[in-house]
């Protein structure tokens, strides 16, 4: 990927946040955009975001982005500025949620795991 198109990316990806902040405070407030990844033609672009709850609140994630993606690519073509401004598709990111479980199950296995302090250096 170029460094051009990291740039982009990573601006993309803040007027987003930016905006949902600002706009929409009361229901982004469990959502996080991770990343964006943007086609090298600057025609699309695509919108991970990662849910903080159960799957009612990224069903009504889900459908905010559906119905918002427009109002959202036109807010962020105005202080991003390229040659297109680039359709955006949302996807959730479940990379967090997963690293959540995967932090539960060491604890828990931890938790479960016997700790003998006679450890025996001879054997």
């Amino acid at each position: 990927m170029s460094l051009r198109i990291t740039r982009v990316n990573e601006l993309i990806k803040r007027e987003i946040a930016n905006y949902l902040s600002q706009k929409y405070r009361a229901e982004a407030v469990r959502w996080t955009i991770t990343s964006v990844e943007t086609s090298p033609d600057l025609r699309n672009a695509t919108v991970a975001y990662s849910v903080i709850g159960d799957d009612k609140h990224a069903r009504e994630a889900q459908l905010f982005f559906r119905k918002h993606a427009g109002e959202i690519r036109k807010e962020v073509s105005r202080f991003v500025i390229l040659k297109y401004s680039p359709r955006l598709q949302f996807v959730r990111d479940f990379g967090i949620e997963r690293g959540n479980r995967v932090m539960e199950i060491l604890d828990e296995l931890e938790d479960q795991d016997p700790k003998d302090d006679t450890y025996d250096e001879s054997q």
